[in-house]
């Protein structure tokens, strides 16, 4: 799938999911426009219907894309920490370091999750179900849970600290507007609450 594409130069390909993500990201799924995508990539739109079936496909693409360099976070966490909070915070700093690295891509996913066009919005809830099921699975790999403090109910436990980390991304999404205003200071504020769930849980 996307042959095409992939055997274009690494320069023209990056030029055309620049553009496209600019695009979605400036104006939505139902208003963003394949003339102003073409424009700022500098192909012609023959070419793009080359690459990509329709502006659906192209969007679904991205989407995958985006998807990848998610999961580049995962590629650079040290499984070896088998503190829960300990490589949660490692991966807060790991994630921040490349949306500093990839800031539109991150910014792609901040349109999509606000994303609301009815030709997508199936296809994202999926994509986003799986991500949140496989971070999930990931984080709690390898866990060291005789730190925890007997007689807790760990799957409880479990589930109070997934609760926090989804009610804390939903909080950065609304008070956020771009990538770029991601700061350290946001990862103090989770470490806050982290210390006071680490209490509550360890001995």
């Amino acid at each position: 799938m996307y042959t095409k594409f992939y055997s274009l130069p690494l320069e023209k390909q990056e030029r055309i999911i620049n553009a496209a993500i600019n695009e979605f990201v400036k104006n939505g799924y139902d208003k963003a426009s394949t003339n102003d995508i073409v424009r700022g990539a500098e192909i012609s739109k023959g070419s793009l219907f080359n690459y990509f079936n329709n502006k659906k496909d192209l969007y679904l693409f991205l989407l995958e894309y985006a998807t990848g360099i998610v999961d580049d976070i995962y590629q650079e966490i040290d499984f070896n920490e088998t503190d829960i909070f300990k490589r949660i915070g490692q991966i807060g700093r790991v994630k921040l370091n490349i949306q500093r690295k990839f800031p539109q891509v991150f910014n792609f996913w901040f349109s999509v999750v606000n994303e609301q066009s009815a030709e997508v919005k199936a296809e994202i809830q999926e994509k986003q179900d799986n991500i949140l099921k496989e971070g999930f699975e990931r984080i709690y790999e390898n866990i060291d849970y005789s730190k925890f403090r007997q007689g807790l109910d760990i799957e409880k436990a479990i589930n109070i600290l997934n609760w926090t980390m989804v009610g804390f991304s939903e909080k950065l999404k609304n008070e956020l507007s771009s990538i770029e205003e991601m700061s350290d200071k946001y990862l103090k504020e989770w470490d806050s609450y982290s210390e006071i769930l680490k209490h509550s849980y360890y001995n």
